[in-house]
């Protein structure tokens, strides 16, 4: 891995469409000078983004590295450091890194970092990445060598990120060295990088349709009076629970009329617990998503009992004085109410804009895959 003609270091990142991509994008701007400063200045580098999607069809990492090799061999990059949202497996293990110093490639699944201080963590994590592979090739090196001391490179590269360990390697693999999470410290790391990944914000405006019907509702029982004589009624335990079993409800109605639910693709230990990854990472993103939006029903709805119900009217009907916390109580029992209304509203939403409100692009791509995987499956029984 010696420098460009030009006397310049090329670092190309190599990212997945869509979140990856804005990753690279972002650390692409200053990542020169910070890999400049680590060789005090006696180096220079350029950092080019690709945004392909490399990880298309597979997630077998014998497969990924040798696309990012022959991928690499077709453009005159001396480091290559791939970059997916998909969480990647060793074995039983959630893979972090995959070097290869004798080609001079990286791939770096991003849930491994965690949903904390990513993007410095992903600056860090390639950073190390591409110092530890010029540190096992050297400029002048004429050829192709075995990487310095396992050790020495462990340490280059996980040294500053807790939980990361080197894991192993078959002989047959292109990769030199692994890094890997493991552990309960490990699966929540990777399950927070994958909710993430997903970006669960983005389900307030992907579900427009259940979101006005959340509104619809929360408007109608605003001046129903039954809804009055209700919400003053229930104290705050059962107020809570009102809360807990719609946010529930709303999930679970998400999670079953889009079919979300991500099922085992073989009975191993390995198929199961990755299976058990994506559910959990499917039930944490889509509570973020629905308790923003209860939050933002209940402001408008408190915004519209305090506009609309009279207190005279209130008072006659309900015979209790309106004061503050029947605006509070009523607020938020309409938004418990409301929120199910928008789950029976989420029925009006496609399959494909929920996904695409829920998960991320790979992760879109994954399951279709597994759809028309089964499709081909039925068809050849049926046959």
């Amino acid at each position: 891995m010696g420098e460009s003609s030009q006397g310049v270091t090329v670092v190309a990142l190599l990212a997945d469409p869509d979140a990856p991509t804005e990753v690279a994008q972002r650390m692409a701007k200053d990542l020169p000078d910070r890999l400049a400063n680590a060789f005090d200045g006696q180096r220079e580098f350029s950092v080019e983004v690709v945004s392909e999607p490399f990880t298309a069809g597979t997630e077998d990492l014998s497969t990924l590295t040798r696309r990012i090799v022959d991928r690499a061999g077709e453009e005159n990059w001396d480091v290559v450091v791939a970059l997916t949202d998909l969480p990647l497996h060793a074995g039983r293990r959630k893979l972090a890194a995959d070097l290869s110093h004798e080609h001079g490639v990286a791939l770096l699944s991003l849930p491994s970092l965690g949903g904390l201080r990513f993007h410095r963590r992903a600056r860090r994590a390639v950073e190390r990445a591409v110092l530890s592979l010029l540190d096992g090739r050297p400029a002048d090196a004429p050829e192709p060598r075995r990487p310095r001391p396992l050790r020495r490179l462990a340490g280059r590269f996980a040294g500053r990120f807790a939980g990361v360990h080197s894991g192993p390697v078959d002989d047959e693999e292109t990769a030199d060295l692994r890094y890997v999470v493991s552990g309960p410290g490990g699966y929540l790391r990777v399950l927070g990088g994958m909710v993430r990944a997903n970006r669960p914000w983005r389900l307030i405006p992907g579900l427009s349709k259940a979101l006005a019907a959340a509104l619809a509702s929360g408007a109608i029982a605003t001046v129903n009076s039954t809804v009055w004589s209700l919400a003053i009624a229930l104290d705050t335990p059962r107020l809570v629970i009102a809360t807990i079993g719609s946010i529930a409800l709303m999930i679970g109605w998400l999670i079953v009329d889009a079919h979300l639910w991500d099922r085992a693709t073989g009975d191993s230990p390995q198929a199961r617990t990755r299976a058990a990854l994506y559910n959990a990472s499917t039930v944490v993103t889509l509570s973020i998503g629905v308790l923003v939006c209860y939050v933002g029903l209940l402001i408008i709805n408190l915004l519209w009992v305090l506009f609309i119900v009279n207190g005279e009217v209130f008072a006659s009907m309900t015979k209790s004085p309106l004061r503050a916390a029947e605006y509070w109580t009523l607020a938020w029992f309409v938004a418990s109410v409301a929120t199910v209304g928008g789950a029976l509203g989420s029925g009006l939403e496609s399959d494909e804009a929920i996904r695409a409100a829920a998960y991320s692009k790979r992760e879109q791509e994954r399951r279709r895959m597994l759809e028309d995987e089964g499709e081909d499956e039925g068809e050849g029984e049926g046959d």
